[in-house]
């Protein structure tokens, strides 16, 4: 694991690609805009899940095969409605599948492993911070690092009265259907007072019963 991002922005788009545009980010709206959200009323603080789990969604990237490779790409919004800043610097973000496996985010070389040398297997490990600064590599897939470089989530710090948003990448080849049951579960995130909020544990099925209704 590299050192974390310095940036305490995100590069906000404006708008979808459309053929032929620049590649950039979806407009950032309160995460309680969301289907799958959880709020923490007394802390503040909301966050929801956006999976882009097909190919018609992730023609928003660079690199459109994904799914292709069993590659999660979660949109992350986090809102915080209060008067002080939430720090997430030693925030855990990790995707809790139905079976209790909790993987960690992906670093662009584990998915361009996933190009060469494909293995069905999860990549589980030990939870780590947001993903860092990516160094460049022989052999490496351009696409997909301006992709990371483009939509990773990367602010460690959510103002007050602020949302961030971003992307979080997660290798999940070998199931189906790895959404039903799975969570995206967040710990160690803290206020101002560098006091931990109570964890967030946001259920993929309320995108899915939405979208399920449309």
């Amino acid at each position: 694991m590299t050192n974390l991002r310095l940036l305490p922005f995100l590069l906000l788009g404006v708008t979808l690609p459309t053929l032929g545009a620049e590649h950039s980010a979806p407009p950032v709206t309160p995460a309680t805009s969301f289907p799958a959200v959880e709020v923490h009323q007394k802390e503040q603080v909301a966050i929801a899940v956006e999976p882009y789990e097909t190919k018609e969604k992730q023609q928003l990237f660079n690199f459109h095969d994904y799914y292709k490779y069993g590659v999660m790409p979660v949109r992350l919004i986090i809102t915080n409605n209060g008067d002080k800043p939430i720090n997430l610097r030693d925030a855990r973000i990790l995707f809790e599948t139905a079976s209790g496996q909790r993987v960690q985010a992906a670093e662009p070389q584990d998915v361009e492993r996933l190009m060469g040398n494909y293995d069905p297997r999860p990549m589980m490990g030990v939870p780590t911070p947001i993903p860092g600064i990516h160094f460049h590599h022989k052999n490496h897939n351009k696409q997909i690092e301006q992709d990371f470089d483009t939509f990773e989530y990367q602010a460690l710090a959510v103002e007050p009265h602020t949302t961030r948003a971003g992307f979080l990448f997660y290798v999940l080849p070998g199931t189906s259907d790895p959404l039903k049951g799975a969570d995206l579960y967040l710990y160690e995130l803290r206020n101002a007072d560098g006091q931990q909020l109570f964890p967030f544990q946001v259920p993929f099925n309320k995108y899915l019963k939405a979208k399920s209704a449309h």
